[in-house]
C-alpha cells in the first residue's frame, strides 16, 4: 500500500528527521558530516527552504525547516536521495539507505516552536556525545547562540525571535533556555 501523500503547504514549519536503515550509521567520518550539509546547502536553495536549525548524529539527523512553497517533500526527497548515492558510492554498499520516509511533524504553535529549538540542539548532549550543546561540531546551535560564523544557508532568525527582537538577549535568552534543560537533566541523571 502505497504511503499517503504529506501535508504540504505555503509558508509551512516542519520538525524533520531522518534515521539510516537498521542500526546503521548515517555519518561515519567528519568528511559524511562535511557532506550532508554540502547538499543540505543545496537543498536550501534548489527549493527556496528556510534551514532555522540543523542536528547531525550518528545515526540520523534534525532539521527545522520553513517551506515558502509547498515543496517539502520535494526538498527532502533530494537531500535524502543525493547524500544516500554518495553514501553508498563512498563505502561500496548496495541497496536502501534511508530508513523509511523521513519524519516530518508540522510545528504548529509558539510552544511546540520553543520545544523543539531547544530539543533539536539537546539531542547530542542527550546522546553523549559532548558535554554542552554548543561543544558539538555538527549543529547549528552554537553559530545560531552566535559562538560560531552563520552559515549562509542557515536562517536562524525563526528561532532567535522567539526569544526577542534584539539579537544579543534573543540569543541570550535562548542559551539560557537551552541550559536550564541541560541542568536540569544532568540533576535528574545525578539523583
Amino acid at each position: 500500500m502505497p504511503f499517503p501523500p504529506r501535508l504540504q503547504f505555503a509558508g509551512a514549519t516542519y520538525h524533520i528527521s531522518t534515521r539510516a536503515t537498521g542500526p546503521s550509521e548515517f555519518f561515519r567520518t567528519p568528511y559524511d558530516y562535511r557532506g550532508l550539509l554540502i547538499v543540505l546547502e543545496r537543498a536550501v536553495e534548489k527549493y527556496e527552504l528556510l534551514l532555522h536549525a540543523y542536528c547531525l548524529m550518528v545515526t540520523h539527523y534534525h532539521l527545522v525547516v520553513t517551506t515558502p512553497e509547498a515543496n517539502i517533500a520535494r526538498g527532502m526527497q533530494y537531500l535524502n536521495s543525493i547524500y544516500a548515492r554518495a553514501f553508498n558510492k563512498r563505502y561500496g554498499r548496495l541497496g536502501h539507505f534511508v530508513a523509511a520516509r523521513y519524519s516530518s511533524k508540522l510545528i504548529e504553535t509558539e510552544g511546540h516552536a520553543y520545544e523543539v529549538s531547544r530539543y533539536v540542539p539537546l539531542n547530542p548532549f542527550r546522546s553523549e556525545l559532548c558535554m554542552l550543546p554548543e561543544d558539538y561540531p555538527w549543529s547549528s546551535y552554537a553559530a545560531t547562540i552566535g559562538l560560531r560564523e552563520e552559515p549562509a544557508f542557515l536562517d536562524s532568525s525563526w528561532i532567535l525571535q522567539l526569544f526577542g527582537n534584539d539579537l544579543s538577549t534573543a540569543r541570550r535568552t535562548y542559551r539560557d533556555f537551552v541550559e536550564a534543560a541541560r541542568v536540569s537533566e544532568t540533576v535528574e541523571a545525578v539523583t
